[in-house]
């Protein structure tokens, strides 16, 4: 039987986090409400920023929102979401909207709004060392943001974006993976790996670009590794060497996560993000 209760915190900033630790209990089960309701005077909220341009009608964008409550409820964290538009960011001063959040998800949805926006927030993440995680046109654009202030190709371009450019880093699949669910062989040494549990996984993709084969031999010798491939060895997955959580996956992990089993990707995920707030 389902079970509605009603619990009147005062609004203000100050009981803010009360209400969403009291919100993220009932969401775990009602057994956790007393530990998390003792925990509020040694843990504040940690706040996602989802970068991207939300539509309600994009089920990957739903499922996006919905995977951090799983996760977050599941490892009794109080953490919050916030969608922040790449238009947003591209504004003059826009890059200071992200000083609040500890960690970003560069969510699906490419082409973005603002290119420039997606890009800034993947910079200053792996720059910042903040806790980032790119699905699906996240992916993308974290390859993109790494060949052109990393490897020095300022003119690497998304085909999608720009279908001319000369230095396509980002280019349509030869076969579009929209609706398929596939194998990805992961390293056994890499973050992503031990996030799982396990080295072979299975995920649902909805995408139509990924890396240029040509440029798959100039990442694999980069910091920016290729951790995950499919069957024809086909990067799928990268990760920053030395970062505390930089992942990018071509997949969407979010459309698999449900509330009685969160995604183990996207709990690492959010426990990076929550890391110096409970440490």
């Amino acid at each position: 039987m389902t079970r509605i209760v009603r619990c009147v915190i005062p609004n203000s900033r100050a009981n803010r986090r009360w209400r969403l630790q009291f919100r993220f209990a009932v969401h775990a089960g009602w057994s956790r409400v007393p530990e998390l309701w003792s925990l509020g005077h040694t843990t504040r909220m940690t706040t996602i920023a989802i970068v991207g341009d939300y539509k309600a009608e994009n089920q990957s964008h739903v499922a996006t929102s919905d995977a951090v409550g799983h996760c977050s409820a599941a490892l009794g964290l109080a953490v919050e979401h916030r969608w922040v538009g790449t238009e947003e960011l591209a504004r003059p001063e826009g890059m200071k909207r992200l000083a609040e959040f500890s960690g970003f998800w560069i969510a699906p949805g490419s082409p973005y709004k603002s290119m420039v926006g997606a890009l800034s927030a993947i910079r200053m993440a792996r720059e910042q060392r903040i806790p980032l995680l790119g699905t699906c046109g996240g992916f993308q654009h974290i390859i993109l943001e790494y060949a052109r202030n990393v490897l020095g190709f300022a003119d690497a371009e998304h085909e999608e974006t720009d279908p001319q450019a000369s230095r396509r880093f980002i280019s349509r699949l030869t076969c579009s993976l929209v609706g398929r669910t596939m194998r990805i062989t992961l390293q056994p040494d890499s973050l992503v790996a031990r996030n799982y549990g396990r080295t072979e996984i299975q995920e649902q993709y909805r995408c139509s670009f990924g890396v240029n084969p040509e440029y798959e031999d100039v990442l694999r010798s980069s910091t920016l590794r290729i951790v995950g491939s499919d069957d024809e060895g086909v990067a799928r997955v990268v990760e920053l060497a030395g970062h505390p959580f930089f992942v990018g996956t071509l997949f969407v992990p979010q459309l698999t996560s449900a509330r009685s089993a969160p995604h183990p990707l996207i709990s690492g995920f959010v426990k990076a993000c929550s890391y110096d707030r409970v440490a």
